[in-house]
């Protein structure tokens, strides 16, 4: 039993040993040590071992596990520079051939019997697994890290070509023979590709806005667009030229090409030409000026159009092999050609980067001046700048002519001719200039070496303006041979202002290109992106829509209130005839809010009297319009929009007293309000004449009190708001009680205008009361 038990042990620990090897093995990841993504090139990975085993060399670092470490890097960098082993660690996570074929037949094994358990494999040969599919796959997949960090400014040289995939992806499986065919064609040229699995990296497939797959995009200066044709090899390939600027290769001819070449002066940039029998421009030279774009500028001559022959005799071309030329700062002569059939991308890279820039380029920005005169890194490394400071010119001076002629005679690798405008370049140009003014209006020439990014060079001045003499020549090549035994010859320091671009386009022009890029980018996603990422901004456009149509609405209906508040008077005459008055309300529950300009007026009858006034509960109050049955219909209206505003208040009742009924009434009321409208006796011959129409009275049932409004004078418009402070005692006369009736609704509703000020003043308690001992009775 104990025998058992003790191999059952020794059983356990073996299978713990076997499982922390295989983990320790799985651990170990080569691309991860050396830092690089696996689509790293060969010179990427010799570059990031180099700078590693500096670090970690055991010599030289102290740090205990500096020698596992560099133990790591070593074997790192023996799998990934040797195709084979990478290879094979990519297909089984080993480098070794043996193991991985070992583990191979054990996963084939293995994956036989579980798939033949589910699915006869003759009948059901669906390649579902992932790890079933081509690894073509494999190499170009992408993560989030890798797409931000790398694809997207990579995107500003080549266009990206990416495939959205995923695990039990019927479409997928059917598209693959053409992507595998497109890949192999497009990365020769110069195409990024790249694969995204949407299970594995779902955050990136969210970010690039692709919710099913299988899916195709494009990527170029960090812009996504996406592929919605039939995927065949023609489709894809116009997609990825539909994603290039139209404007990167000029079409050139025997009219134009004079005018082409001349532009190296304003653009600042070398000028090629292809000549080719190709009616159209081909793919790889576009993605080639794409690529190039900052530093030349290219034109494309179809050497079948008629009037060729002259430029091709010119420039001794060969029409029947494609031609490219390098145009520098001499139209007439090509600086650089290069004539093969079926160039390669390689070819011409290598063809365009020796000739990037001109012979004696004019400095326009810090970055140009960062890049032909680079910061000396060693004495074994150094780079001198001789530097032409001229005044700028529509036609080439002498002194600049002369200036190239030298450069053009004298071209070494450790010393780059360039040219300053002074006048663009005032602050640079004062530096390096001395003090004198046998240089003003003149040109002059200083060599210098730059030490530091921060602007601090060591230079030296001729002594004399630069005339473009032979002497001139001759003491600038004294200098150059002298510099190179001896560089204390640039004695004097400064430190460079930075340059200002030059050629960076107004603030204007850069607003109305982000304009541009962004509504053809909406176009776009209207047309052709995601419906879901569309939805926020839909939403907001249908939002605000309907929030403007619904204030326009609102805005009629009120204008048409206050039109038929302004109609005429026999139409309210007509309203009045049919019963109908427009400021009553109808009794509904008080949840409802009530239409503008509408209030609930009720008539102070006998019936209604002890209700609404007598036996008002405490603390509310009932405000009474005085009104006669010519002016009933004009003033209620006006009544109802001055007192609107104030039906909020639960407190507040309306009413309104016909005072061809109830006169006697009131003036008993009025009697207490001697200081504010005396009554007249009545032998005053005006006595029956009074005019009380407008008047209103707030009337407190519980405390036995009242508040007046006098209405404002019709006539003279004069201000005499019936208060209980500051009302003029005068009361206005009217001609005649049968006269009113003849009045306009205009200034019958005047009388009102300040009612709404003396309601808040009612409110806020500051209207002088006036105490009766008791309601007499309304008979």
């Amino acid at each position: 039993m104990e025998v058992k038990k003790l191999s059952i042990s020794w059983q356990f620990l073996i299978v713990l040993v076997l499982i922390l090897q295989i983990l320790s093995a799985l651990d170990f990841d080569p691309y991860r040590v050396l830092g690089v993504s696996r689509t790293a090139s060969q010179a990427d990975i010799k570059k990031a071992y180099k700078k590693l085993a500096r670090e970690w060399h055991p010599d030289k670092n102290k740090d205990p596990g500096a020698e596992d470490k560099f133990i790591q890097i070593s074997k790192a960098y023996e799998i990934l520079s040797n195709e084979e082993k990478r290879s094979h660690y990519d297909h089984y996570g080993d480098a070794e051939e043996n193991q991985g074929h070992q583990k191979q037949q054990r996963e084939y094994r293995f994956r036989h019997f579980h798939e033949n358990f589910y699915f006869d494999e003759p009948f059901f040969h669906f390649p579902f697994n992932s790890e079933r599919r081509d690894s073509i796959d494999e190499k170009y997949l992408l993560h989030f890290s890798h797409y931000v960090n790398e694809v997207v400014p990579d995107s500003f040289k080549k266009p990206y070509l990416i495939k959205i995939t995923s695990d039990w992806c019927f479409s997928c499986i059917h598209i693959e023979p053409v992507w595998k065919e497109v890949v192999q064609e497009l990365e020769g040229l110069g195409v990024g590709i790249g694969v995204v699995h949407a299970g594995y990296e779902r955050r990136l497939a969210h970010h690039l806005g692709a919710h099913s797959t299988p899916a195709i995009l494009g990527i170029i200066n960090g812009k996504v667009s996406f592929f919605h044709n039939a995927v065949v090899r023609e489709n894809l390939r116009q997609f990825v030229e539909s994603l290039l600027p139209g404007n990167l290769v000029e079409k050139v001819t025997s009219k134009n090409y004079v005018r082409f070449l001349s532009g190296w002066q304003q653009e600042n940039k070398p000028h090629v030409l292809l000549f080719d029998q190709m009616p159209v421009v081909p793919l790889l030279y576009k993605l080639t000026a794409f690529a190039y774009k900052d530093y030349l500028s290219f034109g494309y001559v179809y050497v079948g159009l008629r009037g060729v022959e002259e430029m091709t005799r010119q420039y001794n071309v060969n029409v029947y092999t494609p031609t490219i030329l390098i145009f520098k700062e001499h139209i007439h002569k090509p600086a650089d050609v290069i004539q093969a059939r079926g160039m390669k991308k390689q070819v011409i890279d290598d063809f365009i980067t020796q000739n990037k820039y001109l012979l004696a380029a004019r400095l326009t920005s810090q970055k140009l001046f960062h890049e032909l005169c680079p910061v000396k890194r060693s004495h074994r490394q150094r780079k001198y700048c001789v530097v032409l400071l001229t005044a700028e010119a529509t036609k080439l001076s002498k002194p600049f002519e002369a200036f190239l002629s030298f450069a053009l005679a004298n071209t070494q690798d450790t010393v780059r001719f360039v040219h300053v405008y002074s006048s663009r370049q005032q602050e640079f140009a004062n530096t390096l200039l001395p003090d004198s003014d046998a240089f003003q209006g003149k040109s002059a020439v200083s060599i210098l070496e730059r030490r530091n990014t921060a602007g601090r060079v060591v230079y030296k001045t001729l002594e004399d303006p630069w005339t473009g003499s032979e002497s001139d020549k001759f003491i600038l090549l004294g200098y150059l041979d002298q510099l190179r035994k001896d560089p204390a010859l640039l004695s004097s320091e400064a430190v460079l202002p930075d340059l200002t671009d030059e050629l960076a386009p107004i603030f204007l022009l850069r607003w109305l290109y982000s304009a541009s890029d962004y509504i053809s980018d909406s176009w776009d996603g209207i047309f052709h992106s995601n419906w879901r990422e569309m939805m926020p901004l839909l939403s907001l456009v249908f939002s605000a829509l309907f929030i403007l149509f619904g204030t326009v609405i609102i805005q009629a209906f009120s204008d048409s209130n206050e039109e038929r508040e302004s109609s005429p008077p026999d139409k309210e005459e007509a309203h009045e005839k049919t019963g109908r008055t427009e400021p009553s309300f109808t009794k509904e529950p008080s949840s409802k809010i009530p239409k503008k300009g509408f209030v609930e007026v009720t008539e102070l009858t006998d019936v209604t009297y002890t209700s609404n006034l007598v036996r008002l509960r405490p603390g509310h109050m009932n405000v009474v319009l005085i009104l006669s049955n010519s002016t009933k219909t004009s003033l209620l209206q006006k009544f109802a929009l001055e007192v609107y505003t104030f039906t909020g208040s639960s407190c507040l009742h309306f009413s309104f007293l016909s005072l061809d009924k109830h006169r006697e009434w009131l003036e008993y009321l009025l009697e207490f309000a001697q200081d504010v409208a005396p009554i007249p006796n009545q032998y005053d011959k005006h006595f029956m004449e009074r005019d009380y129409t407008g008047y209103v009275l707030a009337l407190n049932g519980h405390k036995k009190y009242f508040c007046l409004f006098k209405p404002q004078k019709t006539v003279e418009e004069e201000e005499a708001m019936g208060s209980c402070s500051d009302l003029d005692s005068s009361l206005h006369l009217g001609e005649s009680r049968g006269k009113s009736s003849g009045l306009g609704s205009r200034p019958i509703k005047g009388k009102l205008s300040k009612l709404s000020l003396w309601m808040e003043r009612l409110l806020e308690g500051s209207l002088q009361r006036f105490y009766i001992p008791s309601w007499p009775e309304l008979d």
